[in-house]
């Protein structure tokens, strides 16, 4: 599919901004093998990109837990709130936020996390993330009805930027395939920073594939390109 100019880049931040899914996934694993259950690759993929409840009420369904929602997320996020106090920015997230944010390029932050997971996981990196025009934390946020697949969380993050652009302008960065088709969705173009989980037919929508975002080239979204 052919790429079009942009004015505003969303990102995803974990698994993109911030190597959290490791941990998430020892802490779902781990959960689950309280209750004699294996959390494999299928439901992994499922909840990739989900906010908090549907990643609860999914896996208790697929799994059946004898747990409800409420209760996993209160175990849920005691663990994330211990474990999850300092991860490490992904590669290239570092160098793209500082050079969008340098060549005034407006950008903000989409997450599936709730604001209280988000202060915890950023609180080493405050800096960086005082770039950002807003985040929005789809578990959290009111405006958001529906978490992603559904586009909900894509059209509030770009309502909150202060020249309010339209869809088609946004670029969105995200690392899950739920996080893609809730882009696409909205009417916005989506690159997909996978992890090598992610099947090839689980990348077809996106606009554009990387392996890192390292690899990513501004330019090709008619934006400023790297000076090195």
């Amino acid at each position: 599919m052919s790429l079009q100019k942009i004015t505003h880049v969303i990102f995803d931040m974990d698994g993109l901004l911030i190597e959290s899914e490791s941990i998430y996934n020892r802490i779902l694993t781990e959960i689950t093998a309280e209750y004699g259950k294996i959390f494999d690759l299928n439901i992994r993929l499922k909840i990739l990109g989900t906010p908090e409840p549907d990643t609860a009420r999914i896996l208790i369904e697929e799994l059946k837990l004898p747990l409800t929602i409420d209760e996993f997320l209160k175990v849920y996020r005691a663990r994330t709130a211990e474990q999850l106090t300092n991860p490490q920015l992904m590669p290239g997230a570092e160098r793209l936020v500082q050079h969008l944010h340098k060549h005034k390029i407006p950008i903000a932050v989409a997450t599936s996390s709730s604001h209280d997971s988000v202060k915890i996981k950023t609180q080493n990196h405050v800096k960086l993330f005082s770039l950002f025009h807003h985040i929005v934390c789809g578990s959290t946020d009111p405006e958001v009805k529906q978490g992603k697949p559904a586009p909900d969380i894509f059209l509030v993050c770009a309502s909150r930027f202060s020249d309010k652009p339209d869809p088609f302008q946004c670029l969105v960065l995200e690392d899950a395939p739920n996080g893609v088709t809730g882009a696409r969705a909205a009417g916005m173009q989506a690159v997909l920073v996978p992890n090598e989980e992610v099947g090839e037919e689980m990348k077809k929508s996106a606009s554009l594939v990387v392996n890192s975002l390292l690899e990513f080239k501004p330019e090709l979204f008619g934006l400023p390109p790297f000076s090195e």
